[in-house]
């Protein structure tokens, strides 16, 4: 069943971080346009992420002793928030930072630790996701890419979908088949560390709706890999990945998506049309909608700060944040077409532009709806 959440409040210790890091970000945002920020943690810049480590906020909750912060995961949130909030390019070393790093450290062997985390801490290490299959979708457990035992490690092929800014990324960590079939579900299925620069790797992008090229597939031809590839146990993968979903389902990002275009929109509003009954309704449904979602958000944060799981209360958070990151742009280019003779700003009509063709996205990356809500009601005992 749903892990039930207590709703508890962000800690003092962790709050004590935010003003430094609204202070660094609201520097740096005022010198990018309003439709770059629109883009929110989609934003690529490797610059701004070892900028960020330098101050050490990437890797914030790994050990010290890693060159990470040794922080918690209230810290973090705050952290993240912020950077969301201000909407500024974390691309770069989000995946690292919010899953790979921590993954490592919980089932990685001590070399591969060594080896990994303080890369990550410095920025010099990016990772995407290896999930996603063609003809798999969201149903991970009926992946076929396959590791084969060899003398030295394992010799990989396959394919990989939706792996995103592969191309930019120096390693992907990959749930991939070590025994049996795709119908044996999720048995035999492991975890893989791959570096992408290896022999048999080929990375082709794929251009979306909005002109962008960080969606990608990723094919595997006889690529050779050390036996230090393989994280935790082989036959593991299936545990380690849906607790690895956790940490990418209940975060700021699943409801801080459209935030960009959300704030352009308000300052467009208190400039012009602060009077409008109308505007001012939606703008307090979202802002409540926001609340509600951040309270959720912070409690499953608590949760995962205890070491545990949470699996079905991050797909809520995942479920509810996405359908209001969709309605945010939907309901802004009705609120605007309400007023046809209206000027509005053309960095307005950029971010709306993007997020609009961006957005249908939101309801497919970290899990379908269709899979989060099955896995809800499952929880809930309705089937």
């Amino acid at each position: 069943m749903i892990e039930p959440l207590t709703l508890t409040s962000v800690p003092a210790h962790a709050e004590a971080l935010r003003p430094a890091v609204r202070e660094f970000v609201q520097t740096y945002t005022g010198k990018v346009p309003l439709e770059e920020r629109a883009r929110s943690w989609m934003g690529f810049d490797a610059d701004f992420s070892r900028a960020l480590a330098e101050r050490g906020w990437v890797g914030v909750t790994l050990p010290k002793e890693y060159g990470g912060a040794g922080l918690d995961a209230f810290s973090r949130f705050v952290l993240i928030e912020e950077l969301l909030g201000n909407s500024t390019p974390v691309a770069a070393h989000w995946v690292a930072d919010r899953q790979s790093g921590p993954l490592i450290l919980k089932f990685g062997t001590q070399s591969q630790k060594d080896f990994y985390l303080p890369r990550i801490c410095r920025a010099d290490a990016f990772f995407c996701i290896g999930m996603s299959e063609p003809q798999s979708g969201s149903d991970l457990a009926s992946v076929r890419t396959r590791a084969t035992r060899t003398a030295n490690g394992w010799k990989l092929n396959g394919q990989k979908i939706w792996t995103t800014n592969a191309h930019r990324s120096h390693y992907m960590i990959a749930l991939v088949r070590t025994s049996g079939s795709s119908e044996d579900r999720n048995k035999g299925l492991s975890q893989m560390i791959i570096d992408l620069s290896a022999p048999g790797v080929t990375v082709r992008q794929i251009r979306d709706l909005t002109g962008d090229a960080h969606f990608n597939e990723v094919f595997f031809e006889d690529v050779e890999l050390g036996e230090d590839a393989l994280i935790g146990s082989e036959g593991s993968g299936w545990d380690q990945v849906t607790a690895e979903l956790a940490f990418e389902r209940s975060g700021p990002e699943r409801f801080y998506s459209a935030i960009g275009l959300f704030d352009v929109w308000l300052a467009y509003l208190r400039e012009h049309h602060s009077a409008d009954a109308w505007a001012r309704e939606l703008a307090g449904r979202i802002v409540t909608h926001l609340a509600v979602l951040r309270a959720m958000s912070v409690a499953v944060t608590e949760q995962l700060a205890r070491g545990d799981s949470p699996i079905l209360a991050a797909a809520l958070v995942k479920d509810l944040g996405t359908e209001l990151e969709q309605f945010i742009p939907f309901a802004i280019s009705e609120e605007l077409g309400r007023h046809p003779g209206h000027k509005v700003p053309d960095g307005l009509l950029r971010a709306l532009s993007y997020v609009s063709q961006i957005c249908p996205t939101y309801s497919l990356r970290g899990g379908t709806r269709e899979i989060l809500r099955g896995m809800i009601a499952r929880g809930l005992g309705l089937r």
